[in-house]
């Protein structure tokens, strides 16, 4: 089952060119979903889209497998989300922050302890929300979004601003949300080098195109398919003819030669080889290319 299906989801600013062009986001229950593309991708047009804060102009939206149209309200219920900026009053406490969204939302009131202990400001007391870090900030936020009990939570840039142990607090409290309470997570961000320590499957948008949508794991395979047997010796034009004739294409890469990823037994027989042509072997390693560089040539 899928909590969020778009088709053909496309927007476009009046006078302007097309922001977005036939999305088609497939976010699965249970998933911590990364939707990452570079600033300017479309990433919270999008999420503004799915969330009603932008009229829909092309394509459709369904959450929970019902058209978003006929069923806003029911669907919202079971929605978190915090776009952008974090919204609190900052004269006001957490708790009393998260006393106004219990009276809207009708919820019990321990709701609001439940919701200070999952993200860790259960002792911040009568502290006001203007002076908390800006981690604390987007906890808080993040506090509001869950008041609800909600099935899904979405996420625009929730690091965005924070240093790296701010990132490392909203990135652990993400991950047990999900491993304990079940709970569905969207994140938007501009950097995969994070996003890639807590999702489950991955979106690429660039230019307002959906290039990529998969699992982590078929990204990870991609990056795999891309990593190279690197190989240094005295006498590369040599060393190429030998590689050659055992089958391994090898092109230049750096001060020595590369071949795609090979058995270990032809990259065995192919080093024999070379060292009973008398050919001094320097260097013989796997060069793995990172889920960034991937990423990035997925933009280019």
């Amino acid at each position: 089952m899928y909590c969020i299906t778009t088709k053909n989801l496309s927007y476009r600013f009046n006078g302007q060119d097309t922001v977005l062009s036939d999305i088609e986001l497939a976010v699965p229950k249970g998933a911590i979903y990364g939707f990452l593309g570079p600033n300017g991708a479309g990433k919270t047009t999008t999420l503004r889209l799915l969330l009603g804060l932008l009229k829909k102009q092309t394509g459709s939206i369904q959450f929970f497998e019902q058209d978003f149209e006929g069923n806003r309200l029911s669907i919202l219920r079971k929605t978190g989300s915090l776009i952008e900026a974090p919204s609190i009053y900052a004269h006001l406490s957490a708790s009393e922050n998260l006393a106004l969204l219990q009276k809207i939302y009708r919820c019990d009131k321990n709701r609001i302890d439940e919701v200070l202990k999952l993200v860790g400001l259960e002792h911040t007391g009568k502290k006001s929300a203007g002076k908390f870090s800006l981690g604390m900030k987007q906890r808080l936020s993040i506090a509001i979004a869950l008041m609800h009990e909600p099935e899904l939570l979405i996420l625009d840039e929730p690091t965005n601003g924070l240093d790296p142990n701010g990132i490392i607090e909203i990135r652990e409290l993400l991950k047990k949300l999900n491993q304990e309470q079940g709970l569905t997570i969207l994140i938007s961000s501009h950097l995969l080098a994070e996003i890639e320590k807590m999702v489950t499957h991955v979106g690429i948008i660039n230019k307002g195109k959906l290039i990529f949508q998969g699992t982590m794991q078929s990204l990870h395979e991609a990056q795999q398919q891309q990593s190279v047997i690197y190989f240094e010796t005295n006498n590369l034009p040599a060393t190429k003819n030998i590689l050659q004739a055992a089958g391994l294409h090898a092109v230049e890469y750096e001060k020595g030669l590369s071949i795609q990823l090979a058995e270990p037994a032809k990259v065995a027989l192919a080093n024999t080889q070379l060292v009973e042509q008398g050919i001094a072997v320097y260097q013989i390693s796997v060069i793995k290319n990172d889920l960034e560089s991937i990423f990035m040539d997925l933009i280019k």
